[in-house]
């Protein structure tokens, strides 16, 4: 068994090519990335040390993308709290995942993050997990987009409304860093007593002004705008057949009209138009779920030094 430990830039660039080849788009989410997790390694390391493992045998690869948290010392995996879903990439048996875990259990630290999907499960059965929250979604094998718009014709309404008012939907791409900033600048000053609003932080905002460059057109932004008002926005994350709703912005002066909300209508019929499922994220607020069709279970992994170190063990002896 080869072992690798990436915990420098010029370390994680190594590996690169397996990561990329393991990375399964298909079944795996945009937060598996190789180019985001670099940026998050990178742009957190003073918050989280990278401890990014690899293990190779002739039947398998694995890769678990590790990091230590500096202001308790606990294990876990890259992207600060800005990654709704975290996963290892493997191939083949399970004999590198493994042995990634049993080198990873030599720091005698404690394991805890959140939050991972049921497509990703299967790659944690040795991990201890528990129950998080759901993840609130529009799927198209539910309803179409002439379905949806009738189960919700009130934001219909409000839609038709700005739009009278002289309001247009426009899409960005995003390396449109300028929009980006402002959308994360107003989020952060909209609520600045909410201990949860996370972009309060400027060193998040300035991840997300370089993750949502680096991503490209696979970075999606929605906007609603008169003029040079920017009404409000729907930062999203295209991932194959699922576009992930991640940040809402709107202007509290048209609060009356819901904007937010209606973007996140107009943006899902347009996603079911396209035969898209639409991937509310972590959150169960109480407009992603009446518009949802579907709650997806998350699960957080929590697991002591000792349970890790039994693990190990345990498949040691196996």
């Amino acid at each position: 068994m080869r072992i690798t430990i990436a915990t420098s830039p010029a370390e994680i660039e190594r590996l690169r090519p397996a990561w990329e080849r393991l990375h399964d788009r298909e079944r795996q989410s945009i937060f598996q990335d190789y180019t985001l997790n670099c940026l998050a390694a990178t742009h957190f390391a003073e918050r989280e040390s990278p401890y990014i493992m690899m293990a190779e045998s002739e039947s398998s690869v694995a890769i678990v993308p590790a990091a230590v948290r500096k202001h308790d010392g606990s294990i876990t995996l890259l992207g600060e709290t800005l990654f709704d879903y975290r996963d290892v990439l493997c191939g083949g048996t399970n004999e590198a995942l493994e042995a990634a875990w049993a080198e990873i259990a030599k720091l005698q630290r404690r394991l805890s993050f959140f939050a991972v999907h049921p497509d990703a499960q299967a790659r944690w059965q040795m991990i201890p997990m528990h129950d998080f929250a759901n993840a609130p979604r529009v799927r198209a094998a539910d309803c179409d987009s002439d379905e949806f718009r009738a189960s919700h014709n009130k934001l219909g309404m409000f839609y038709r409304r700005m739009i009278k008012r002289g309001a247009h939907l426009f899409t960005h791409a995003g390396d449109n860093c300028a929009l980006i900033r402002t959308i994360y600048e107003r989020k952060a000053s909209q609520f600045p007593h909410e201990t949860n609003n996370i972009f309060l932080d400027p060193h998040r905002r300035e991840f997300m002004e370089v993750a949502c460059a680096a991503l490209g057109s696979r970075c999606e932004i929605f906007s609603l705008e008169i003029g040079t008002e920017l009404i409000a926005a729907l930062v999203t994350l295209r991932d194959h057949t699922v576009r992930r709703f991640y940040t809402v912005y709107f202007h509290p002066a048209w609060s009356k009209f819901s904007p937010g909300v209606v973007l996140i209508y107009e943006v899902t019929a347009r996603s079911l138009t396209e035969g898209l499922d639409c991937d509310y994220l972590t959150g169960e607020y109480g407009y992603k779920n009446r518009l949802a069709t579907a709650m997806v279970p998350l699960r957080r992994v929590e697991a002591s030094a000792e349970e890790l170190a039994a693990i190990a063990a345990r498949k040691k002896a196996a």
